[in-house]
């Protein structure tokens, strides 16, 4: 596959605005938090609460998700950990030497990532999968803080349109100098690039949007950006 690269260098300060990381306790969206009470109702078991970011606090690659899963990762409080989506994204990892296994399934496994970490656009479960723009922006503090994080030479990686908008937006960078491609590769200042992919979804991989090997295309041109060997 060949891999297009934006000609545009965004810039990425070196010290991004102090604000949280995660807040579990974060009622910002008031159709989320009225929907996860709802859904908490009905699944007492489950957590129901905003998803922190999970992995090595020093990777070099950050890989942005959409948001939580009904019965993944909203019941068990790891990014696509227990739903669909994370059967092929931790194979992906563990393949690549990121994940300690290749499953994760319930939050207390011993799964662990080195030089990676997870995290979503929006930490609330949104109702359909589908979170509205001005829930994106509420949450994007968040991101923006998680990304602050990112050493240069790292990566961030992108999994669907709504996940690649919303880290442009954390790292102060305009869309349209950066648009969504499956397999796009945009330049960012100080080494670091933003990796985009189709989202691992039910849907992506069971119509043949996204197969193993595009993901796995991704893949190997992160491990070339970041030294690593490829799987």
């Amino acid at each position: 596959m060949m891999f297009r690269e934006s000609k545009k260098a965004g810039i990425v300060p070196e010290a991004l605005p102090a604000s949280p990381t995660y807040d579990a306790g974060c009622r910002r969206c008031v159709r989320l938090a009225t929907f996860l009470d709802d859904v908490r109702a009905a699944y007492p078991a489950y957590r129901c609460l905003p998803v922190p970011p999970y992995g090595d606090p020093a990777a070099r690659l950050v890989i942005v998700g959409l948001a939580p899963g009904l019965h993944g990762a909203n019941a068990t409080g790891r990014p696509f950990t227990g739903d669909y989506a994370g059967i092929l994204l931790y194979e992906t990892l563990h393949a690549y030497g990121y994940a300690s296994s290749p499953l994760s399934r319930t939050a207390d496994d011993p799964l662990t990532l080195a030089d990676c970490r997870i995290t979503n656009a929006v930490k609330c479960l949104p109702p359909e999968n589908k979170p509205l723009p001005g829930e994106m922006r509420n949450c994007n503090d968040y991101l923006t803080a998680d990304l602050s994080l990112l050493p240069a030479g790292g990566a961030v990686l992108a999994l669907g349109r709504i996940a690649h908008d919303a880290a442009l937006l954390a790292l102060g960078l305009r869309r349209n100098h950066f648009a969504f491609a499956h397999g796009g590769r945009h330049a960012l200042s100080h080494g670091r690039a933003l990796f985009d992919s189709y989202h691992c979804s039910r849907y992506n991989t069971n119509t043949g949007r996204l197969t193993a090997t595009m993901f796995r295309d991704v893949f190997d041109a992160i491990a070339d950006h970041l030294g690593r060997p490829r799987a």
